[in-house]
């Protein structure tokens, strides 16, 4: 950190300064991971890959800007920074968006045609083109590419220190191998499993969803009362929301200490229009309360009646499809004519169409008791959807999660959290798991698994037996690749072979960020200084799902954390406080603000947000963001403007010892805050005193630090050769001015990064962002130094404020300025006189006791 003979500009400028300074920063290497000897050297980032479906909003910036703080803050105190960036492009998302761009739908049964041109954008009424898998992955990679692109571009305008050298995909062949060894590695240790079970559905997305992807939305429906028929042909009536599932119903279900259902219990009952005779059975989870203290169990309308058909022992009647759609065949059970007659008219139907022929019927048969009472419930819903989930039985892959909850908790409690309250997040999410995590998707562009299975004779796979790849092959695509000791000519066929369908969650191969990025099996260099590594950031809403999914990964590969600790950000909310997200509609894009208000501006607003707090969008914030940034060049410019101290010059004046005193209490402070990842703390504390310097600091010290007594009040008696131009109280004044202005520079820096930059310049041959961070140099006078400087401030505010009562300029004369300040600080005021009557253009300043020991001064102006 070598400084050189100030080269300033006539007119300091934010405007360009972004673009300049990016592409300097990017030339010369500023931010490039440079490997040290050892571990301790480095601070390593496991940054979230956003998800690249369509644009960034400003939620992005708010949360990425604070990781970029502390990023910028550790290069500083000397780490080697490990901040990679990458892309989570894969997942429903992104089919999702590239669906609807180009209007095109997968259909797996087809062939790929290598010649199949790019489409072009589609119409929001354009009907559906279907294309193979392998052209629409095509399509998924074109895309996202693009928008990859386009978010590198926001995020180098932001200012984000990333090594751009490092940029990964999490579908990516680096990440399908990572994705698909992991997996390997977890079913050839028992921890990764297949089942056939009932599994939570998206029938617009067609896929599996995990139980940390739901969310309950508030939904209209529906009470109906309907009657079941005892033998004896006494109505036994139950409440539901869901009559189209008369069908699938499989028992009556009560709580074993109700009363009015206990003679029922062991007996059966018939279902209205169907016909089916259902057995009326006890259970626990039964609500008294609820309806008429009786349900139905159908299989399956919700999570309940999963457990009690589970613990129950109950048969299955699955009437609803993958699609959404009624089946064609009759579920097992459905034996009497007219209700068979009756199921017909509901097959290919929707769950609302189907629902209202159900009642229709009922409504014949005298089943419905009145009418429909209107109700809001909430119902699951995955949470990038726009329907209601089902449950189906289908085939899945599970990893073991319920079985490790001891020693994920464990892992929590060795986590640092900030806030620390998060923590309590996560354990809640542990304690209720109630099942393992589900991985697996029926979709396409993902992660394959890396598996294949034998057919037998006739045809059928044995999932008992699954054909697994050697690891130095991955990763493989068994729609495409052959399994060992096979030939393609037998996929699909007898005796020969079938790959696995499937892809991962994305989930699934994003919770394996620490292993890509760090090198796991790959480098073990890297990964031997880099892992654990040292943060995560993310938004406290995921913790449940990035968080929680990434500490189990670690755990079943490792037995270790992930990470040391754990940042996470709020929501940014819009005027209404709502939640600003994509799916509602209510985003802000921050190309628009980057340009307005500056990448500085819009980081100070980001800044404002504490950890974990949620924020609104506040573009009063970003106007103030911009005037401290503006403030910063154009301080910088007035205090190189003062010749440079001569060799050997010392601070010896009261002031200025007081605020060199005060700006290592600041350092101290700020420092401490940003090790605790409280970087909105740290920027209050470093902006409060950055304004003290500028506004009052500054002014009292100016002519001295000119060292002329040109236009200001005369010396007073016994000031001397030592207040005279060039004497040493005007080289204390330069020194203080030139340490007081390098440190906040450099505190400013994680914050307004392009503006510190951009002064930090003009003076020094190096970047502010690899330079040293400051640390206190001074050993501190405690209460008087803060005494000094609110004396001094008091003050020089009081005649400003004199004179601005009195519409007069700042530079008019006062004839006398009475101060009269505690017995303590008398001598701190006359100490420091000479630097206020000149600021204040004094002419004679009287400094007395004050009978109450408070500071009062009296200002006399001078006549006009």
């Amino acid at each position: 950190m070598s400084e050189i003979a100030p080269t300033v500009p006539e007119r300091p400028s934010l405007d360009g300064m972004d673009a300049h300074w990016a592409a300097r920063w990017e030339s010369d290497g500023v931010y490039r991971f440079r490997p040290p000897a050892s571990r301790a050297e480095v601070f390593s980032i496991d940054t979230p890959p956003p998800t690249v479906s369509g644009s960034l909003h400003v939620g992005h910036v708010f949360s990425y800007t604070h990781t970029d703080i502390v990023a910028r803050f550790q290069r500083m105190r000397g780490k080697h920074v490990f901040y990679p960036m990458g892309w989570d492009d894969n997942g429903l998302p992104t089919e999702r968006r590239v669906q609807n761009y180009f209007g095109v739908r997968c259909e797996p049964s087809l062939p790929y045609d290598p010649e199949l041109p790019v489409p072009e954008p589609a119409g929001p009424k354009a009907r559906p083109v279907d294309v193979s898998r392998r052209n629409f992955v095509e399509l998924c990679e074109r895309l996202t590419g693009e928008d990859e692109l386009v978010f590198e571009q926001v995020w180098r305008r932001l200012g984000l220190s990333v090594d751009w050298s490092m940029t990964y995909t999490t579908i990516g062949r680096p990440a399908q191998r990572i994705s698909q060894l992991a997996f390997l590695r977890l079913l050839g240790a028992g921890e990764a499993y297949q089942a056939e079970a009932p599994t939570l559905w998206d029938v617009g997305f067609r896929t599996a969803v995990a139980q940390a992807e739901l969310e309950d939305r508030e939904f209209a429906g529906a009470w109906h009362r309907i009657a079941f028929h005892r033998a004896d042909g006494h109505p036994v009536y139950i409440e539901t929301t869901r009559p189209e599932l008369l069908p699938a119903c499989v028992a009556l279900v009560a709580h074993p200490d109700d009363e009015r259902y206990q003679p029922l219990f062991g007996t059966t009952v018939t279902t209205p229009v169907f016909g089916v005779e259902v057995p009326v059975l006890a259970h626990p989870g039964a609500e008294r309360d609820r309806g008429a203290g009786i349900a139905m169990c159908c299989t399956f309308g919700d999570l309940t009646d999963v457990q009690w058909w589970r613990e129950l022992k109950l048969p299955t009647r699955t009437v609803i499809g993958r699609d959404g759609r009624f089946l064609p065949e009759p579920p097992a059970g459905l034996d009497d004519p007219a209700g068979r007659a009756a199921y017909a008219e509901l097959v290919g139907a929707t769950v609302h169409t189907a629902r209202e022929r159900v009642v229709a019927k009922l409504r014949e048969s005298g089943d419905l008791d009145g009418e429909p009472r209107r109700t809001v419930r909430p119902v699951k819903f995955y949470e990038k959807g726009d329907k209601p989930l089902e449950i189906v039985s289908s085939r899945q892959w599970f990893i073991r999660s319920v079985a490790h909850q001891d020693a994920l908790l464990e892992r929590g409690a060795q986590l640092d959290w900030h806030p620390a309250y998060m923590r309590a997040r996560y354990e809640d999410w542990v304690r209720g798991l109630n099942g393992d995590w589900l991985v697996s998707r029926q979709r396409f562009f993902g992660v394959p698994f890396p598996l294949w299975y034998p057919l037998d004779a006739a045809g059928e796979p044995d999932y008992t037996a699954p054909i697994t790849p050697a690891e130095d092959v991955l990763p493989v695509d068994p729609s495409s690749d052959t399994p060992p000791g096979y030939r393609e000519d037998q996929r699909g066929r007898p005796g020969g072979f079938v790959g696995d369908p499937d892809v991962m969650d994305t989930w699934a191969t994003s919770s394996l960020t620490p292993q890509l990025v760090c090198g796991w099996e790959s480098d073990p260099e890297r990964f031997a200084l880099t892992f654990p590594m040292d943060l995560r950031p993310q938004a406290h809403d995921i913790i449940r799902t990035w968080l929680f999914a990434t500490v189990l990964r670690a755990e079943l590969i490792a037995g270790t954390l992930p990470w040391r600790h754990a940042a996470l950000s709020g929501w940014i909310l819009d005027p209404d406080r709502k939640k600003m997200s994509k799916s509602k509609g209510n985003v802000v894009t921050p190309m628009d603000l980057l340009e307005q208000y500056s990448p500085d501006a819009v980081r100070y607003w980001a800044a404002s947000g504490r950890p974990g707090t949620d924020t609104a969008f506040d573009q009063g914030q970003m106007k103030i963001g911009r005037r401290l940034a503006t403030k910063l060049l154009n301080a910088s410019k007035f205090v190189l403007g003062f010749p440079e101290p001569s060799a050997g010059a010392a601070v010896t004046e009261t002031l200025d010892l007081a605020v060199l005193a005060a700006l290592d209490e600041v350092v101290a402070h700020v420092t401490a805050a940003l090790e605790a990842f409280e970087y909105t703390a740290a920027l209050e504390r470093t902006e409060r005193f950055f304004w003290l310097f500028c506004d009052d600091y500054l002014e009292l010290v100016k002519d001295r630090a000119y060292g002329s007594t040109e236009g200001s009040a005369p010396c007073a008696p016994g000031e001397g050769a030592e207040r005279a131009a060039g004497g040493p109280a005007t080289e204390s004044a330069r020194v203080t001015l030139r340490t007081a202005l390098s440190v906040p520079q450099r505190l400013l820096a994680p914050y307004l990064p392009f503006a510190a930059e951009e002064a930090w310049s003009w003076w020094h041959d190096d970047s502010v962002h690899t330079g040293d961070w400051p640390v206190p140099a001074r050993p501190s006078g405690g209460g008087t130094d803060a005494e000094v400087i609110a004396l001094a401030s008091g003050v020089i505010r009081a005649i400003r404020k004199a004179k601005s009562d009195a519409k007069r300029s700042m530079r008019s004369p006062v004839r006398v300025a009475r101060v009269s300040a505690p017995v303590g600080s008398l001598a701190a005021a006359r100490a420091i006189s000479a630097d206020l009557r000149a600021a204040g253009n004094v002419a004679t300043l009287l400094v007395e006791p004050a009978a109450d020991q408070q500071l009062r001064v009296d200002v006399t102006l001078a006549e006009d």
